[in-house]
């Protein structure tokens, strides 16, 4: 019985470390679409794939909502859009702007970059030093 508790703290401390190093990101696309939306599927062609592989697809990951859907709880805090497709910005369920429409990817891109300005500074990566390296100290060579 003593090891099982044991494996349970180590399983806890690791997911502790996990969310440390991975944290859940608290921004999202919301991308409101409807089906049979022309401009949708236009969007899933060009930008879909692709994405999820960009930083702006790292900083706000995409989530697909259906306008004929109730919308989730934790999105209660945006007004629904009424014309597809429409992309929202949340950060922690709060709407920090929109793209209505697909103009096309080079107009989406620019649209979403200043969208993403908008987003609080990205946390520093544990893989980064905490300093820049220090210069040769030219005093120790005399």
């Amino acid at each position: 019985m003593r090891f099982g508790k044991a494996v349970h703290k180590i399983s806890a401390i690791g997911l502790m470390v996990c969310m440390r190093i991975f944290p859940a990101p608290a921004a999202e696309l919301i991308m409101m679409e409807q089906q049979g939306c022309h401009w949708c599927e236009r969007w899933h062609a060009e930008i879909g794939p692709i994405y999820p592989k960009t930083d702006e697809g790292k900083r706000a990951p995409l989530r697909s909502v259906d306008i004929h859907q109730a919308l989730p709880d934790d999105l209660s805090g945006i007004r629904m859009a009424r014309f597809t497709p429409s992309f929202v910005l949340v950060e922690d369920g709060v709407e920090l702007g929109r793209i209505r429409g697909y103009p096309g990817d080079e107009l989406f891109w620019w649209a979403l970059s200043d969208l993403i300005k908008k987003l609080p500074a990205p946390a520093r990566s544990l893989k980064e030093p905490l300093s820049a390296p220090l210069a040769p100290d030219s005093a120790a060579k005399t």
